[in-house]
């Protein structure tokens, strides 16, 4: 488990280094916005079509492969867009690096689900979603302090830092753990449709849709629209309002996950799923400073108390003997499917009506996850539950 989390640490200080340079390096070569745009979504985009795939080849090679193979896919890909002399190549390269990204964080998933002790399966889910936390936090930090190398250099460093976070994978985490588990159990691999006979898999992909369409998708593509028309230095306000969200996030995660394991994993979620969506509401109304950092810690607390509650319910309902590669990329692809609309939609609605009815329609995207959520059953065993 620490392996994994030390990787994804790595892997998220590095996009901290080029996620902020994307759109304004693709802009470098004379395209317009909508153009420079389409590099964030074709990423978005790949990663959607290619979740069912990664997930069969998961089923079929074992964990460890398929994210050895995605670290080294993102590496190669992301460290030639330093080389890239056309928009073109940006795209493309992009396109398959978003690929791999899919391989990779599916396959983690698996992996935390196969590590994790059914006593622990919080606690490993907060660490892991740690990991990430921090790189994110930490990369940009790192990449105003790069600044001065240009464009470029970035996505090298990127690149390099993913094949660090792969060859430590490789070095430490040993060949046996996450092989194809029909192997060593003789039990076939979860289907998508065996999950979907549980409620608790069918509200979890709700609850995915509605994290990806606000946390993911609105809040880093509208949030900071928001801010500028709000606040007269919008971009360094809508920076800070990220910041109190993941400073939020932070302080949930160390007891969130450690909860989840001693109370149950559905009242983390509901009332994780309720805040995010009570604070995610009044975005639209923060029209002072001080109340948009305070609503975004909210929110930030929110996500932090069902995020890894709901990884522990995938974990509960694969269960280690088994392999889920399938029902985690359909998981996965419902978060995606929100991150990639909600900012569509989103924006529509808040061009036409305002931002206070666009962040409302977020909570009640939200609202309705946990309402689904409400019929659905706790995952975690009653024998831990008692104990």
């Amino acid at each position: 488990m620490w392996v994994l989390v030390s990787a994804a640490f790595i892997i998220a200080l590095g996009y901290g280094l080029v996620a902020p340079i994307i759109p304004q390096f693709a802009s470098s070569f004379g395209v317009g916005m909508a153009a420079a745009g389409a590099v964030v979504s074709v990423f978005a985009g790949t990663r959607l079509v290619f979740a069912p795939a990664s997930g069969s080849l998961i089923d079929a090679f074992g964990s460890r492969k398929v994210y050895l193979t995605g670290l080294i896919t993102v590496a190669v890909a992301t460290g030639l867009v330093a080389l890239a002399q056309e928009y073109w190549h940006m795209l493309a390269l992009r396109a398959i690096a978003g690929f791999g990204s899919t391989m990779f964080t599916v396959s983690a998933v698996g992996l935390v689900i196969r590590l994790s002790p059914p006593e622990i399966r919080g606690k490993c889910s907060s660490a892991y979603a740690s990991g990430f936390l921090f790189g994110n936090i930490a990369g940009p930090i790192l990449g105003a302090a790069l600044s001065v190398l240009g464009m470029r250099w970035p996505f090298a460093i990127y690149g390099v830092m993913v094949a660090l976070a792969a060859f430590v994978v490789w070095w430490r985490m040993p060949r046996q753990i996450g092989a194809v588990a029909a192997k060593g159990t003789g039990l076939p691999a979860l289907t998508a449709r065996e999950a979907f006979r549980d409620h608790a898999y069918r509200a979890s992909l709700s609850g995915g849709f509605a994290n990806g369409w606000s946390n993911f998708g609105v809040r880093v593509a509208t949030v900071p629209l928001f801010a500028a028309a709000a606040f007269e230095n919008g971009a360094a306000i809508a920076g800070l309002a990220m910041t109190a969200f993941a400073a939020g996030n932070a302080v949930a995660l160390q007891f969130s996950g450690r909860l989840s394991d001693r109370v149950g994993r559905k009242p983390l979620i509901l009332i994780g799923l309720a805040l995010n969506a009570a604070f995610t509401a009044t975005f639209g109304f923060s029209h002072h400073f001080a109340t948009l950092m305070a609503v975004s810690v909210g929110a930030g607390v929110g996500a932090g108390l069902f995020n890894p509650a709901q990884q522990a319910v995938l974990a509960d309902i694969v269960g280690p003997g088994r392999s889920g590669g399938k029902v985690v990329a359909t998981y996965q692809m419902a978060q995606d499917s929100g991150t990639i609309l909600g900012p569509i939609v989103i924006g529509t609605v808040a061009h036409v009506y305002g931002f206070g009815p666009a962040f409302a329609l977020c909570a009640a995207i939200t609202l309705v996850a946990c309402l689904l959520w409400g019929f659905g059953r706790e995952t975690l065993a009653l024998k831990q539950l008692a104990g």
